[in-house]
Formats: structure tokens, sequence, C-alpha cells
């Protein structure tokens, strides 16, 4: 994600911010121009953005912001829709009469949305393709007696328990199922991968050089998922996969392998917005130089993305580590994963809209 900067008295923000804090001026994230802008009033509901590339276009916030206070982005005058163009993805969101939803739910959004402007900066399409069904949400929580919700993909739609939003609860799921990295945004990231199989590789030409990278998904998907919760993955699952899970069936194989090729390109963008280079003293220790003017994933080319990516991940997991935390990024490329990586990556370019 690029870096962001007050319109107004040029103080750095962050993309959540609804304020800004030197200044004290309405903050906005203005999905066409992929920017979080300034605001000045102009009348009731009506706010022109201060940000150079929407040209005093005027807009008004996105309902849930009016609401609940859940949202930042804003929506064009000319829209009629009330809702935000992120927020108009949800089929479902929790009961808000339960007080810890809200909360949960406002998580949830947020990281749903750092999942949108990286789809959008990659020019992916969200709508859907030749009859395909459109990325849409379903937020949603268990109730006492019901059946527990599962979290996943199913023709478009992708299902998440709010109570993922919940650091304590997913921390003992992460636990439980013996995973390194467990978040809502790398739900997120991997659901997505779920639906651009479907709108990138199912029935297509490329299908052929998945299998070879991948494996067969014709077999049989829920016998594949019971025996790798029943007798776990092979022993070598490292060699040939990004997780354990990927290891169960050739569709998670993609999907994690999906997430990480977000990863990848939505830090190299931070990293390069915030001018990061990596000039260690050491001198076999690779030194790193990302170019804010180049959007990861976009006008670069994979080799160029793994020489900022590697020496990053070695700086970001010591940093970690010098906190007391674990590693920020725990996994290992090997020579069989960046295959499929630069395939993802070769996927995305090829179906970036034009």
């Amino acid at each position: 994600m690029k870096t962001f900067y007050c319109d107004h008295c040029g103080s750095l923000l962050f993309f959540e911010n609804v304020q800004c804090v030197k200044c004290n001026h309405t903050l906005g994230f203005l999905p066409d121009v992929q920017d979080l802008s300034a605001l000045e009033p102009e009348s009731a509901g009506v706010w022109r953005a201060l940000a150079s590339p929407a040209k005093a276009r005027r807009y008004r916030q996105c309902q849930n912001y009016r609401d609940r206070k859940v949202c930042n982005w804003c929506v064009p005058m000319e829209d009629k829709n009330s809702f935000c163009i992120s927020c108009r993805m949800d089929v479902m969101i929790p009961n808000l009469s339960v007080p810890e939803n809200l909360e949960r739910w406002h998580k949830t959004e947020t990281a749903k949305r750092r999942l949108i402007y990286t789809l959008r900066h990659l020019r992916l399409p969200l709508e859907g393709r030749e009859n395909r069904p459109p990325l849409r949400f379903n937020f949603l929580a268990d109730a006492p007696g019901s059946t527990p919700i599962l979290s996943g993909h199913e023709n478009g739609l992708i299902t998440l328990d709010v109570a993922e939003a919940d650091d304590a609860e997913r921390e003992k799921r992460r636990t439980s199922l013996h995973e390194p990295y467990r978040t809502l945004l790398g739900h997120f990231r991997h659901e997505s991968g779920h639906y651009y199989w479907d709108q990138l590789i199912a029935n297509t030409p490329r299908l052929a050089r998945f299998r070879e990278l991948f494996g067969d998904e014709t077999q049989d998907y829920s016998a594949a998922l019971k025996k790798h919760y029943e007798q776990g993955a092979p022993a070598d699952w490292q060699t040939h996969f990004i997780s354990a899970y990927a290891s169960s069936h050739p569709w998670e194989d993609w999907a994690e392998t999906w997430a990480h090729y977000l990863h990848i390109t939505d830090t190299i963008e931070t990293a390069a917005g915030f001018g990061v280079s990596l000039a260690p003293k050491h001198p076999d220790a690779k030194s790193m130089t990302a170019d804010p003017k180049k959007a990861a994933g976009r006008k670069v080319n994979f080799d160029d993305m793994l020489k900022h990516w590697f020496p990053l991940t070695y700086a970001l997991n010591s940093l970690s580590r010098g906190m007391g935390f674990p590693d920020l990024y725990p996994f290992v490329l090997t020579d069989p994963v960046l295959e499929k990586l630069r395939f993802i990556h070769e996927t995305v370019v090829e179906g970036q809209k034009q």
C-alpha cells in the first residue's frame, strides 16, 4: 500500500484514519483515485476532496460511516448508491444487537478494505467475467445452539466468522491448527484466491499449467481435507508447499500461494512508499532499493520483486525478533513454491483489466 499524507498540512496518514491528528481535517478514502484525501465540507453531507487526483470532485461519506463509524471510504456524488464500493459488496453482516459484534465487524471491514485496495491496485476484476459471479462477502457470528460458521468461498461469496476479529479467539484457533500465521487480512487474501481461481484459471488455457504446478484439482476435495485433518501434511511438505495446509489439495495450494503473492506485492509497495532501502555492511548480504514510482506486481517483473522481497523479509524478521515477537514472515520460499508464485504473477498480469 502506498503512503498517504494530508493534503492540507502534509502530515503522515494511515489507511484507516478518519481525521488528521495535526490539522483536524476530516479524511476519506476515494476509491476512484485510490487515495486518502482531506475533505472540505461544502453543504449538508457534501464534501470537496483536496487530493489533487480527485480534481476537487464532490463526495459523500459511506452510509456505514454515517450510521456506525465502521468505514472511511467515500462515494462520488453522482453515484446513487449510499454505500461505498467496498461496503456494497456485503451480502450479510453480523447481528449488531450483540455488543461485541460491532467492534468485530469494524475490524473485519478494515481488513476487507485492504484486500479491495490491493485487488484494485492490481486491476483485477471484482464484478466477474463471462457470466461468472461478482465478489461478495458474508460476515456472520455464531449464535448459541446454531451450526458453527465455516469460513470459506463458494460461487463468488466469501464467508467469514467475525469471531476471527477477536485476537484471543484467533490465536486459540491458530495454535490448535498449528498455523505459523493467521490474520484477518490473511483470511481475506486466501479466500480471494479461490475466487480468482474461478475467474482466471478454470476453463481457460492456463488450467494445464496450473495442473503441472499445483496438481489435479478434480480429486475429491472433501476427502482430501478429511485426510489432511486426520493425518496431517506429508513429512516433506516444506519442500513443495508454502504451508502445511497448502498440501491438502491443489485448490488450497493455489489459495495459500495466492495469499502470499498479495503479501509480497502489498508489502513491497508499502516499503517503497516509505522510501525503505537496505544497505547492509556485510558484503554477502543483499541490499534493497524499491522504486516507489513502480507499483509492485504491475510494472516490475517477478524476478525484480524477489530482489526486493528477500532482503526485506530478512530485515523484518530480525526487527520483529528484536522486539521479542515471532518472525513477521515465518515462511520459506523453495524453488517449487517460487515457480508457483511466478505463475500467479503471470496470471495476474494477464488477467488485469485494461
